[in-house]
């Protein structure tokens, strides 16, 4: 662990409605076992206090007004800086009311992360629906916090032992992920996460692998086109820049035990592409990070749980793992600069 008086990771609260302020607490009661280092969480004070109180769990909070003071009062509180709803919250009944303070709390700690008054942001997960009716046009944290740096373009990653993919599209139908793939789109997935998993991952000769879109991977034309026409010329566009990454390769047999041996990330060309394979290997412990920033960031591989909310038995483990993430490559990003 780092001394009591390095940065603090943040933490945000996320939707106030679902788990994120029960699986913070659980992940500070079980920071010594998982070897968490300081942490602060920005969220509502009274809304902490009474999250702990309906969980039953004995914990002390404590108020701080700056991140540096979180360091010392880990040991015997969870840190939180205040960040005030405008009415209490409903657990398992999110409000567009909310949304002033969730995207307050995250850009309050991605303000800390540009000045340096805290090594990492560790987001809660949000509920994008809420937050749309509140007028927020962003597709999630990725989009966002790509905006709050100044307009950079990043790249979403999910990592656990043994698997790290990367989704070319995100959070949009399939018809139109279809739609909008294209070589540049490719190559600049690809150039992020080589120089990502470098500065983060510390991975000094990264290894790339592009998915197919098609069956097969088109099966040189026969189940469809866009593994020659826009794939392949990103492949061999990155490969130019002197990128190791290799494909199109089938997805349907990229994901087992030996072909994973093979290569660092996955691009995968949609969403259920990439995710499903890693959160069959590892539901509880994969986490999201978030590639491109001036920063680090990471995020449990879940959502709101609104169905459980309250009922103490959200499992802290995606959190646990994020925090953890985010202090090693946040240690990693400061010893390569």
């Amino acid at each position: 662990m780092t001394t009591a008086f390095a940065p603090a990771t943040a933490v945000t609260m996320g939707e106030p409605a679902g788990v994120g302020l029960e699986i913070t607490l659980k992940a500070w009661m079980l920071r010594d076992e998982a070897s968490l280092a300081p942490f602060l969480l920005i969220a509502d004070i009274e809304e902490v206090r009474e999250a702990a109180r309906k969980l039953d769990i004995g914990i002390s909070v404590a108020q701080v007004e700056e991140p540096t003071e979180a360091g010392s009062a880990f040991g015997q509180s969870l840190p939180v800086l205040h960040q005030e709803l405008s009415e209490p919250a409903s657990l398992g009944s999110p409000t567009p009311a909310h949304a002033p303070a969730i995207l307050g709390a995250i850009e309050k700690a991605v303000a800390f992360a540009n000045n340096g008054t805290v090594a990492a942001v560790v987001t809660n997960p949000i509920q994008k629906e809420s937050l749309a009716e509140a007028g927020f046009r962003y597709s999630g944290h990725t989009d966002y916090l790509g905006h709050l740096a100044g307009g950079l373009p990043t790249v979403m990653m999910l990592a656990t032992k043994g698997l790290k993919v990367i989704p070319a599209t995100v959070h949009v139908g399939l018809r139109q992920a279809i739609e909008s793939l294209s070589a540049d789109l490719l190559i600049a997935c690809g150039r992020i996460a080589a120089q990502a998993l470098q500065d983060d991952f510390s991975i000094s000769s990264p290894r790339l692998v592009m998915t197919g879109l098609n069956p097969h991977a088109g099966e040189g034309g026969l189940f469809g086109f866009e593994e020659k026409l826009i794939i392949a010329p990103a492949v061999e566009q990155l490969q130019a820049e002197g990128i190791d990454v290799r494909g199109p390769v089938a997805a349907d047999s990229l994901f087992h035990a030996a072909a994973r041996e093979a290569y660092d990330a996955a691009i995968c060309m949609y969403h259920d592409q990439a995710l499903i394979p890693i959160k069959t290997l590892d539901f509880a412990r994969a986490v999201n990070v978030t590639l491109g920033l001036p920063f680090v960031r990471t995020s449990p591989d879940h959502g709101t749980a609104l169905d459980i909310a309250g009922r103490n038995c959200a499992d802290p483990s995606s959190l646990i793992e994020a925090i953890r993430l985010a202090q090693s490559l946040s240690t990693n990003r400061r010893q390569q600069a």
